[in-house]
């Protein structure tokens, strides 16, 4: 028995129009090459993740769901995203292309799934976008009355006109930054990345040291860390939703990947980095916090309804102190204001990539001459973004707060199906080495079940009107509604497409293949 490969090599015709310099029918697009390096996409993958931000809004609701047994859930959060990693690192290692779901899962599943993979991420994003915008006026403006002393100005965010101008604001200059390259964002995220973190470390340090001081503080157990002590599979489940959230946005390393020095190798280690000090953060922050007021209902508890949604805004004062305090809302607004930002990466790349593949109009194949950037399809991100979170919060905030909620089905579905791309595409090579079975096969099979397991289980909760914002569509949980109404409406656009660029849906733009084949002599 040989192997024999059967990809295209650079130069060949892939049934259809190849540019120069593809490998494997992948086609380059002008984006600035070496722009950065391990380090700087390392950054750039914890920015968007913005974890400062994602500790304040789910802290107290994961503790609400699963008590003190809320690190043991963030390790089972992180399990099935570190598993997915491992496919994403080997698929960019084959390919690595920008629009890394969408273009994966053409090639190993063919155009239809692989196009609504591309829409699963896309809009996914632009609905992280559109929150974290929110958030960070929220904070803005929250920032300025403590700095002022002045209650009415913090009262400001309150005004919806007042609020809604503010975030196209901080919208306007996230898109900028973005549309003049890597460079400039890595500059801006060396600072706001370095800042929340060692805000956050501050915080645990003084969290600790204040453990037993809070009439709600609680000794540590290492029974904190047995996932199976939570009270309920339901609990178990809701809280694992809050968890995998929290790691959404490591992929950015992937989606950097043609701009980046090492572009097959460094995104997949920078990917690893940025999880590795993801989840010390969270484990960290979860335990210190719980030491210090416990995960209950009452009082400074992680789970007090009055405060569980902005847990760092309750905490800031009693833990840091009034001078130290302030650093904490800092740190609040430079996560959201950064993961804001690079946030813009992924979305435009994909987009770049879709319609270099003509999945897409071919107007969004345009690069910035100067900044090697997807500019029109940055541009257009960001008024999609203001336009999104404008009609939201005019029409409902329900409506707002139940999309957000949805997002957790988005995200389990394009990394589901990701990690299933990476088996299949590799399929003939599994049996080749155990380094490949585990890698290529073993662990993203088992991180697609976990988060296929998750996607059903959280479409079957947002059926009950209960989940979400509480609010129903004929009786059906508008979260539902949402969730399903956005797949819904990415099929509508597919076939839309199907009209207008047949040729990419005949597989003859980019082609499923296998890697290698093993063949009798």
């Amino acid at each position: 028995m040989t192997q024999v490969d059967v990809r295209p090599q650079a130069g060949d015709t892939v049934r259809g129009e190849t540019a120069p310099g593809d490998t494997h029918g992948v086609r380059k697009k002008g984006l600035g090459g070496n722009s950065v390096g391990l380090f700087g996409n390392a950054i750039i993958g914890i920015s968007t993740v913005a974890p400062v931000y994602c500790l304040t809004s789910t802290l107290g609701s994961t503790a609400g769901e699963v008590g003190l047994q809320m690190p043991a859930v963030f390790l089972a959060g992180f399990l099935p995203m570190l598993l997915v990693a491992f496919a994403y690192r080997e698929l960019n290692k084959a390919m690595p292309d920008c629009g890394t779901s969408f273009t994966w899962t053409v090639k190993a599943f063919g155009p239809k799934i692989g196009w609504m993979c591309g829409w699963g991420l896309v809009i996914a994003t632009i609905i992280v976008l559109s929150n974290l915008a929110g958030v960070a006026t929220s904070y803005f403006w929250l920032l300025a009355g403590e700095i002022t002393g002045s209650e009415s100005i913090a009262a400001l965010d309150d005004n919806k006109a007042v609020h809604i101008l503010t975030c196209l604001a901080l919208i306007a200059a996230a898109t900028a930054i973005s549309y003049r390259g890597m460079t400039a964002t890595k500059g801006v995220q060396y600072t706001l990345v370095i800042l929340q973190l060692v805000v956050l470390a501050v915080f645990v340090a003084l969290a600790l040291s204040k453990a037993g001081s809070f009439e709600t503080s609680v000794d540590f157990s290492w029974s904190w860390m047995n996932p199976f002590a939570v009270q309920s599979f339901a609990a178990f489940t809701a809280g694992l939703s809050l968890s995998i959230f929290m790691y959404w946005g490591w992929d950015t390393c992937m989606a950097s990947n043609e701009e980046t020095v090492g572009s097959d190798k460094t995104p997949g280690r920078a990917a690893l980095i940025a999880m590795v000090v993801l989840v010390g953060s969270y484990l960290a922050t979860g335990i210190a916090a719980q030491m210090a007021v416990g995960s209950g209902g009452e009082g400074l508890g992680l789970a007090n309804p009055e405060t569980s949604d902005n847990v760092f805004a309750a905490l800031a004062g009693p833990v840091m102190g009034p001078v130290l305090g302030i650093l904490l809302f800092v740190a609040v607004l430079a996560s959201a204001a950064a993961s804001l930002q690079t946030t813009f990466i992924p979305v435009a790349r994909t987009v770049l990539a879709m319609s270099t593949y003509e999945a897409l109009p071919k107007s969004f194949t345009e690069v910035h001459p100067v900044f090697k950037t997807p500019g029109r399809a940055t541009v257009v991100a960001g008024i999609a973004t203001g336009a999104f979170y404008t009609v939201m919060t005019l029409v409902s905030e329900h409506v707002l707060v139940d999309t957000i909620y949805a997002l957790g089905l988005m995200i389990c579905f394009y990394y589901g199906i990701t990690a299933f791309a990476c088996v299949w595409y590799f399929r003939a090579e599994l049996f080749r080495s155990v380094r490949d079975f585990a890698f290529k096969g073993l662990m993203p099979a088992l991180g697609g079940v976990m988060l296929t397991a998750v996607f059903g289980k959280t479409l079957y909760d947002m059926w009950d009107p209960a989940y979400g914002s509480g609010s129903a569509v004929f009786g059906v949980g508008s979260v539902f509604v949402i969730a399903v109404g956005l797949l819904v409406l990415g099929a509508i656009l597919m076939l839309v497409m199907q009209r207008r660029s047949p040729a990419f849906f005949r597989g003859e733009v980019l082609t499923k293949e296998t890697p290698s084949l093993v063949v009798a002599d």
